[in-house]
């Protein structure tokens, strides 16, 4: 069975769907890996490193004729007209709809399996790459911040004099949130964590942080570990609680998304006028419209004196790595889709496991 691994062609997207140590371990396994000529190398993977793995080194053309098409971003709609008829396509949809090019995509009779619908379920934990990838963009976010924030995020005692650490906000305890509080600490800020789901709160501590505790009426929690979207009345009082914490805070790093809806506003304009001058804002939730309205998409900006950071993609940032994480997560997904047979491979019935059968795309 053939693994074909394509190039990703959205601007500004560095990473590469397998590496190559995750390649020598699938051809390890008895798969064979044809890999698109330059697929790695905004990642700092050469193709002579995939060749020492043992992938095939082929054209963009060659690697479409591969039993399984793996790649991070979803095909444009030029690609998808590429595709083979009744190909397998695994990567990210990048969509809670189902627009032209999926429709595209269903048309062709493509069997596209969605990485972001893998149920959060504890035997598909280790395929879970919006966990792997998200954990990065927790990294990665506080390492922006201290690149735009021009004092020191620990304490400082020199000779000279000394230096404060930064009062560094989490909003938001998922997996990049739980990730940034942990960065922040080891770099010696002094960190403190706001969730609407109340269970967080221990782990926030486990870490080190101090969890800021609202009464706002409501609980956050929703399905599946997830958060849920508050009531107007809940929001705002939400909005006016965090207020005070959140003037006196030096780095604000916000997380809170909540699936297919626009991000919550936890960071109003009132709060950014308040706060320090060369104070920072860092907003992971950009993309989804930003848990701050004055944050821009893909821009660095400042309003008030306060640097706002609207990045849309931390993993691509932290290529190599991001890479060989969301490797792993395809190869564990690879080892539940097939079994291995006298014959060699063969493809399960994709409909017959609760796995692969959630991250299918259907039609609507």
């Amino acid at each position: 069975m053939k693994i074909g691994l394509l190039k990703e062609s959205v601007a500004g997207e560095h990473r590469v769907a397998l590496s190559p140590d995750i390649t020598k371990k699938l051809i390890a396994k008895g798969f064979e890996v044809d890999v698109t000529a330059g697929a790695g190398e905004h990642a700092h993977f050469s193709d002579a490193l995939y060749s020492e793995a043992g992938a095939q080194i082929v054209s963009a053309a060659e690697v479409l004729k591969a039993d399984i098409l793996v790649r991070v971003r979803k095909p444009s709609a030029d690609e998808v007209a590429d595709l083979p008829k009744g190909a397998i396509l695994i990567s990210h949809i990048e969509s809670c709809e189902q627009d032209e090019t999926l429709k595209q995509i269903l048309a062709k009779e493509v069997v596209f399996l969605a990485m972001e619908r893998i149920p959060r379920i504890s035997r598909a934990q280790a395929m879970d790459a919006l966990s792997s990838q998200s954990n990065i963009a927790g990294y990665r976010a506080v390492i922006e911040a201290g690149v735009h924030y021009g004092r020191f995020l620990p304490l400082m005692m020199t000779s000279a004099g000394s230096a404060k650490p930064a009062r560094l906000v989490v909003l938001g305890a998922g997996v990049a949130g739980l990730q940034a509080i942990a960065t922040a600490k080891r770099l010696g800020a002094e960190v403190f964590a706001y969730d609407i789901r109340p269970e967080t709160k221990e782990q926030i501590e486990s870490l080190g942080a101090k969890a800021i505790e609202l009464d706002i009426g409501e609980s956050g929690s929703g399905e599946g570990g997830y958060a849920k979207e508050l009531s107007d009345e809940a929001k705002a009082k939400q909005q006016q609680a965090l207020a005070d914490e959140l003037s006196k805070a030096h780095i604000i790093i916000t997380t809170a998304l909540i699936p297919c809806r626009p991000a919550p506003t936890l960071v109003t304009e009132e709060v950014i006028k308040n706060m320090r001058e060369g104070s920072v804002v860092i907003d992971l939730a950009a993309a989804n419209g930003g848990n701050c309205p004055l944050t821009e998409a893909d821009k660095v900006v400042v309003k008030h004196g306060v640097t706002l950071v609207g990045h849309t993609n931390y993993p691509s940032m932290v290529p190599s790595d991001a890479s060989a994480f969301y490797g792993g997560n395809i190869m564990n997904l690879l080892n539940i889709m097939v079994e291995k047979t006298d014959e060699g491979l063969v493809l399960k019935d994709l409909e017959e496991d609760e796995i692969t059968s959630a991250m299918r795309l259907k039609p609507e």
